[in-house]
């Protein structure tokens, strides 16, 4: 597979990918709603509980995370690797 393959394989790829994505951040605005204290202006206040854990995960690099916390991040991009190995197995085959 030369350069060209490869960004051909990767724009091909793009909107797919971005359809996953767009599951996981629904999936997690979802959960995040749910924990969230609903105000008579239809805001959202999110505890401040779930405020200081989360932006401990925010401020660390993914090498500090804890071991649980770097499998929750494993399991998102894990549900990217069937789209790949297709994309990859249909431009082997055709070789």
């Amino acid at each position: 597979m030369d350069q060209q393959d490869i960004r051909n394989l990767l724009h091909e790829l793009l909107e797919p990918l971005a359809a996953i994505e767009h599951e996981r951040w629904s999936h997690w605005q979802q959960y995040l709603h749910s924990k969230c204290v609903p105000r008579p202006d239809g805001s959202l206040l999110i505890p401040a509980d779930l405020v200081t854990r989360w932006q401990k995960q925010i401020d660390a690099k993914y090498e500090e995370l804890t071991e649980h916390e770097k499998e929750s991040d494993r399991e998102q991009v894990r549900k990217c690797f069937p789209l790949i190995a297709a994309a990859l197995k249909s431009r082997t085959d055709s070789l």
